[in-house]
């Protein structure tokens, strides 16, 4: 028997004594899988995959809501522009918003100008001020809102110096500083959030690799049989993805769904306490805590990703690890 020959034999010996008769028994009925369906290692690989699923859910839900408030919150102050007027003891502050009123409405790209009454100013000061207020009698800056044609923007620098001319204690705020400060912030959080999000997913092709080792480590002999009496390395990689994709497919889905049962909870939350102070300047700060199509879209797409993640990783582990054998083992030894 040739040297080849005799080492393949010790490898059917072993595998032989390794599967015992039951099992052949079995394998003669229904061919068992190279990867085991179900053990230990495998329900965790699974657990881990649902809460990386879950948390990048979670973060890629996050940036969604920062995202879109912040293009809501963008939109509407580039709408608007504030005129505001600190009082004086000689001025007669009635005429001077009129003025400021006429003078903005003047300009093109302007579409209106209002006047921010007595009662309207003191219900925006009752949260810090209390009710029962005379806003004559107390030294508050009346204001003007300008309403903006997004499409065509008006003269500020020209609008502002005339109104120092008209109104020396007037001044114009075009919100460009809030507009600026509010997309960096939108950029700096959907930055962050995605960074999280991808060192998530490293995390869980990592716990891929070590589980496909450690699955390979413990059916070593066998792939090595296999391989070495002819089956491509194709072949196997392709039972490992397919176990994996299973795994990583009920992994993903979970974390996933847990998402999307946080999400719809949150936005269950703020519907019903809409009442109190503390959910309404929740709800101006990030609306209805609702993540809309896009963001449920990113859910299905996140858990995609990982399922297809988890089977390209260990087909790749699995590739790699029998390249390793025959550069180690060129000769089946």
């Amino acid at each position: 028997m040739t040297e080849p020959g005799r080492i393949l034999k010790n490898l059917g010996e072993k595998l032989n004594a390794h599967i015992g008769p039951g099992i052949r028994g079995a394998v003669a009925k229904k061919p068992m899988p190279i990867v085991p369906s179900d053990n230990i290692a495998g329900r965790a690989m699974v657990l881990v995959i649902a809460i990386m699923t879950f948390l990048s859910c979670l973060t890629l839900g996050a940036v969604t809501l920062v995202r879109d408030t912040a293009a809501t919150w963008q939109t509407q102050i580039a709408r608007e522009a504030t005129i505001q007027i600190k009082p004086e003891e000689e001025l007669d502050m009635a005429n001077a918003l009129i003025t400021a009123r006429d003078i903005a409405i003047s300009y093109n790209g302007v579409t209106g100008a209002n006047v921010v009454d007595a009662a309207a100013t003191a219900r925006l000061l009752e949260p810090w001020l209390g009710t029962g207020l005379d806003i004559e009698a107390l030294p508050v800056p009346r204001l003007v809102i300008v309403t903006l044609d997004p499409a065509a923007r008006p003269d500020f620098a020209a609008m502002r110096a005339e109104l120092q001319q008209a109104i020396p204690n007037a001044t114009l705020d075009d919100h460009r500083t809030w507009v600026d400060r509010l997309v960096a912030m939108a950029r700096t959080t959907v930055t962050i959030g995605m960074t999280a999000l991808i060192l998530m997913l490293s995390a869980t092709a990592l716990t891929v690799i070590f589980a496909t080792r450690g699955a390979m480590a413990g059916n070593g002999h066998i792939i090595e049989v296999l391989h070495f009496v002819g089956a491509e390395a194709s072949f196997i990689a392709s039972q490992f993805r397919r176990h994996f994709l299973f795994a990583g497919m009920k992994g993903a889905a979970a974390g996933g769904f847990g998402a999307i049962v946080v999400f719809i909870a949150f936005y269950w939350w703020s519907s019903r306490n809409m009442a109190t102070p503390q959910a309404d300047q929740a709800t101006a700060l990030f609306g209805n805590f609702s993540i809309g199509m896009s963001g449920y879209l990113g859910v299905a797409i996140v858990v995609a990703l990982i399922a297809a993640l988890t089977a390209i990783t260990s087909h790749v582990t699995v590739l790699s690890y029998l390249k390793n054998v025959d550069t180690t083992h060129p000769d089946g030894m």
